[in-house]
């Protein structure tokens, strides 16, 4: 029994740290805050905020639901060591420990920006038509992994390939603390596998680019001046529809100073295409901005280590053998389809360990 008594001790003083660093008093606090704000009279005039609200909201709930849940279960282990009840005490302790576990991975999300939704954004790299297919898978595992967690997801732009897969998409995906759980994805993922493109079904590797990015609010940091951008109307491209591709409904923006372009047409008026497409150029020139700090940093820490195209982080071999490994944290997995379907937690969860 000393051994459950030791494991008992260790949560306790796991569960008190935590209630140190996500200080569930400010937190009932903000929850009041945000209902207060739910309760007024033009709340759901501007129907995307609310829901950002909501979703903020939900997630603060949860979340001191989890430190309420975990506290009782470890009374409850304490009171089945008291009682010598074994079954039990395994149970409660196996709760608990689950449970700290992934409060303490909330701890690691307090960069600025963590608690923002994100745009998330794939490019195909080379390989030709395979890259662009696997682009496409990416995708499909960020969609399921959104779902999952049981975020909010919606395509905002979709280049197609005029043969398989896509060329670039991206997505806004609404979510408690999406940026911060996503932003560890950034960086070149790598195929291999046989390919289904080929006659003879050769060994083929592809690449492509996840970009990580959070919304921003209007007012935020980045300033786009109305001088430094280029707009342009146009049909939107593919399957047609009730004022889909019948008037210039689609937009595209140009930012002059840094030659960005960004493409919208995801939705049925110009106007909300145009506010999606500036949502994400800021965005971008956050990206930009993010990675001349990061690159600051690293001199003055002496590291000389480059984030580009070429940072692989990790790798997805379907054929001669099975294994999906990061790079970054030596995570493995045998089961590439459940990966890909969306089952990326433990990969996601170990990285902001690193970060």
């Amino acid at each position: 029994m000393e051994e459950f008594k030791s494991r008992i001790d260790l949560a306790k003083k796991a569960l008190d740290q935590l209630n140190i660093k996500l200080e569930p008093d400010k937190k009932l606090a903000e929850i009041e805050k945000l209902q207060q704000e739910t309760q007024e009279q033009d709340f759901w005039k501007d129907d995307r905020h609310a829901q950002n609200v909501m979703r903020e909201l939900s997630g603060l709930k949860e979340l001191i639901s989890k430190l309420d849940s975990t506290s009782k279960s470890l009374d409850d282990a304490k009171t089945a060591l008291e009682l010598e009840m074994l079954e039990e005490l395994q149970q409660k302790l196996a709760e608990v420990e689950a449970s700290i576990r992934q409060l303490e991975d909330t701890t690691y999300l307090s960069k600025p920006y963590d608690q923002r939704n994100c745009l998330l954004s794939i490019h195909s790299g080379q390989g030709g038509t395979e890259a662009m297919d696997w682009a496409s898978m990416l995708l499909r595992m960020y969609q399921r992994f959104c779902d999952i967690k049981g975020w909010k997801w919606e395509l905002v732009d979709q280049q197609d390939s005029e043969e398989a897969g896509i060329k670039s998409a991206t997505l806004t995906i609404h979510g408690h603390q999406a940026f911060g759980y996503l932003r560890g994805e950034k960086g070149t993922h790598r195929l291999v596998r046989q390919s289904p493109f080929n006659a003879d079904s050769l060994r083929q590797t592809s690449f492509a680019m996840v970009e990580v990015m959070p919304v921003l609010d209007d007012n935020a940091e980045i300033i786009i001046k109305p001088e430094d951008v280029e707009f342009e109307a146009f049909r939107s491209p593919g399957a047609g529809g009730q004022n889909v591709n019948k008037v210039s409904t689609a937009v595209r923006i140009r930012h002059l100073p840094t030659g960005i372009v960004v493409e919208c047409h995801s939705q049925r008026q110009q106007e909300q295409n145009r506010k999606l497409a500036t949502q994400l150029l800021r965005a971008k020139l956050w990206e930009i901005e993010d990675a001349k700090r990061q690159a600051e940093m690293k001199k003055i820490k002496g590291n000389q280590t480059q984030a580009s195209w070429g940072t692989q982080i990790r790798s997805y071999v379907l054929h001669p053998y099975k294994l999906v490994k990061d790079l970054r944290t030596g995570v493995e997995s045998r089961t590439p389809e459940a990966v890909l379907g969306g089952e990326i937690n433990e990969f996601i969860t170990a990285e902001l360990r690193l970060l």
